[in-house]
């Protein structure tokens, strides 16, 4: 027989009983073609979640598909989310072994890589009540205030033509204000020294980014790890050796001073002091790798996510002057004009500040794909059955950005969300993420946004670095950042220009 019509055969009858086994299973509807070994990978194309979005539209808001070995439920509508992370929220509280869970979560043992179950629990009731805590929140606002402050008198001083790379400054901000919560510590605008460490930990999370949102085809395609064909593991592994070097030194710093320090008032004051206080009691349990792990997750989750909301903010605010301008009228009655900068206190008071936060994140989520949940048994969605093991990924761009679920989806409308202050649309949008493995890190992010945001707003007339609207195109990587830079310029605005000149 000739080997060509062999070769036909054998991909007829693959397909063939490909498509019955999925109807006989009661699998979700799948795309037609599954090729051997990879499945639908043929089929993904960055960015990935605009690739997803096209093939649901296609095929349907449930889809069951094939990444090389691995089963992957892919949901992209409301319904078929609160099936999910309701009545399924604990058969879909693990997630997938993935190479980058092996090496930067410490071999799947810190919060966002770590299996359902005990372990996982006590390190969300530490993030969630030591570190995150609405109480531990409200002990730091003067961190926040001073953060800001300093921001706005530097953006003060050299206000002017020259732009502003925003990027840069809302890392710096964002960066400062967490390692005071978790080492005591600034790491810009300080020492020679800090300089060099914050350089050196923004190379870190830029390269985090970049490495986990990679993808790695041995994760999906066995084969390929066999053979070595895939160089991911290796910047994995350096990737690594930096955060761990990283975090191990601020580990030791604060061993050093626990040492020399007679009292125990400094005790319980940062997240590592936190966390070495239970080690004393716990050596076995509350390993360096554990503290390390879990202040990588803290800082990286923190960091870059909640600059790059405030990036995408501002863009969309330059673009839509009328916006802006409702914004500054709206804080300049709540502050009194030039009276006083806006506090965190005025924060509930500022419903169209609110708006624009939440219409930023609806179009521009920082995980437009959620992190991948699996499945720890079978279960049903819209009456279909989905294995043990499956992956799930949620398209959350998707969801937010469809136009049968929200008005001109493409049009920036912070008035949308007026009246719905401290609530979300149902699953239509949730920057989060939701249920057990949602992030814990909401409301700190919507404090460090909203006073920053609602200060610059407050302080200065901006404008763009040139005539073009800002560009929004999206980059790639894991948090979808922009594609360029916000590059910014700022001017005092004229009833705000006595205040500044006197912080």
């Amino acid at each position: 027989m000739d080997i060509s019509l062999c070769f036909l055969l054998f991909a007829f009858l693959y397909f063939l009983t490909t498509h019955f086994l999925t109807k006989f299973q009661n699998l979700p509807p799948s795309p037609s073609i599954s090729l051997p070994l990879i499945g639908h990978l043929y089929l993904i194309k960055k960015p990935l979640h605009r690739t997803l979005a096209n093939i649901s539209h296609k095929h349907g808001p449930v889809l069951f598909l094939k990444f090389g070995s691995r089963p992957v439920l892919l949901v992209s509508s409301p319904s078929a989310v609160e099936q999910c992370f309701t009545k399924n929220d604990v058969v879909l509280a693990n997630r997938p072994r993935l190479l980058a869970g092996k090496y930067l979560g410490y071999d799947y043992t810190t919060l966002v890589w770590a299996s359902y179950g005990p372990h996982w629990r006590n390190l969300r009731r530490i993030a969630s009540t030591e570190v995150l805590s609405a109480h531990r929140i409200q002990a730091f606002p003067d961190i926040r205030r001073d953060e800001v402050r300093s921001l706005i008198k530097r953006l003060h001083r050299d206000s002017g033509n020259r732009a502003v790379d925003m990027k840069s400054a809302f890392f710096e901000l964002t960066l400062n204000i967490l390692m005071v919560m978790i080492a005591g510590k600034r790491f810009c605008g300080g020492s020679a020294e800090e300089l060099e460490q914050a350089k050196r930990f923004r190379a870190i999370v830029a390269e985090t980014f970049q490495v986990s949102g990679a993808t790695n085809i041995g994760d999906f395609v066995p084969i390929v790890k066999w053979f070595r064909l895939n160089r991911v593991e290796d910047k994995l592994r350096v990737l690594k050796e930096k955060r761990d070097s990283f975090m191990q030194e601020l580990i030791e710093e604060h061993k050093q001073t626990r040492r020399s320090c007679c009292s125990d008032d400094r005790r319980n004051k940062t997240m590592i002091d936190v966390l070495l206080s239970l080690q004393d009691s716990e050596p076995e349990y509350y390993t360096d790798e554990i503290i390390k792990g879990m202040c990588q997750v803290m800082l990286s989750a923190g960091t870059d996510t909640t600059a790059a909301t405030m990036e995408w903010a501002l863009s969309l605010l330059l673009n839509n002057r009328e916006a802006l301008k409702r914004a500054q009228i709206e804080i300049d009655i709540q502050t009194g004009g030039s009276s006083t900068l806006i506090e965190e206190s005025d924060l509930p008071k500022l419903p169209y500040l609110h708006g624009i936060i939440n219409e930023t994140l609806r179009m521009y989520p920082v995980a437009p794909v959620l992190v991948p949940h699996e499945s720890s048994e079978d279960f049903v969605i819209e009456g279909f059955r989905v294995p043990k093991g499956t992956m799930l990924l949620v398209n959350l761009w998707a969801i937010q950005n469809d136009p049968r679920l929200w008005e001109e989806p493409q049009k920036f409308m912070p008035e949308r969300f007026l009246g719905m202050e401290g609530q979300r649309d149902g699953f239509k949008l949730m920057p989060f993420g939701y249920g057990r493995r949602g992030c814990p890190g909401e409301n700190m992010a919507m404090h460090v946004a909203g006073l920053v945001l609602g200060t610059l707003i407050q302080c200065f007339e901006w404008e763009r670095d040139g005539e073009e609207l800002v560009d929004m195109s999206e980059g790639p990587g894991l948090t979808m950042p922009r594609v360029y830079p916000l590059l910014a310029k700022c001017r005092p605005r004229p009833n705000m220009t006595s205040l500044l000149s006197h912080l």
